[in-house]
């Protein structure tokens, strides 16, 4: 499985191909699922491009993209969207228009709350397991462990020299992971280290202009398809 990551927290700055309107993102994912994206990562913005939890923004934002493409779709949780647990909570009780499912951090304070308001919803959780974060170590005595849709393993390191050594270490540190599928993926220099490491364990990956700008031979990938065709060239299996 490779799920796309649309835009993250991006912003104009960081290019044209970053969609960060509910048209831009819905065009977007069209795009990317027509290259072979089986599932949908969207950060929902507001108008001036803020990462945003808002019940008004996430709805705009998931009608838009699931009038374009059939697969599921997901949003994040991050704190940086809503500081306080307490508004998070509050924002995701409101949603009238629910993702498939949500990313939630295991590090972030608030987070297994967050992550049963979810389950109690019937949105599926992704588990963010980030590496040098104390998120494995807390989700692996999570009661919340099986009741997760997958562990999202996420290697926060940049070097593309290190990325992969970063990755095996953040496996280890899972362990059974409740028993639950895991996504493994990286992001800037790491990310194509990463995602290779992914496709010859077997294991589902992302790829999008969240993770990186760029494609494996370094040059701008033009938008988020671009990159999910990269991607499915590398086969499982490859250590190319």
């Amino acid at each position: 499985m490779v799920q796309v990551c649309l835009n993250g927290p991006r912003g104009g700055a960081d290019g044209a191909g970053v969609p960060l309107s509910p048209e831009a993102m819905a065009e977007a994912a069209a795009e990317a699922v027509a290259a072979g994206a089986t599932e949908v990562h969207v950060h929902p913005k507001t108008p001036c491009g803020q990462d945003s939890l808002s019940p008004r923004v996430v709805a705009a934002t998931l009608e838009a993209i699931r009038a374009r493409v059939p697969v599921p779709v997901g949003v994040t949780t991050g704190a940086w969207a809503a500081p306080e647990p307490a508004e998070r909570l509050a924002r995701v009780r409101g949603w009238s228009v629910p993702p498939d499912f949500a990313s939630v951090n295991w590090h972030e304070p608030g987070a297994e709350e967050i992550a049963a308001q979810l389950i109690d919803m019937g949105i599926g959780v992704e588990a963010g397991i980030w590496s040098g974060t104390d998120g494995a170590a807390r989700f692996a005595v999570s009661p919340l462990g099986p009741k997760v849709l997958r562990v999202l393993a996420e290697v926060t390191d940049p070097a593309p020299d290190t990325a992969e050594a970063s990755a095996r270490s953040l496996l280890s540190g899972l362990g059974e992971a409740h028993d639950r599928p895991v996504l493994l993926h990286g992001e800037e220099g790491g990310a194509w280290p990463v995602l290779r490491l992914a496709r010859r364990l077997g294991l589902a990956t992302r790829i999008g202009l969240e993770d990186t700008l760029v494609l494996p031979d370094g040059r701008r990938a033009s938008d988020n398809a671009e990159l999910v065709t990269a991607a499915l060239r590398i086969p499982s299996g490859s250590r190319g």
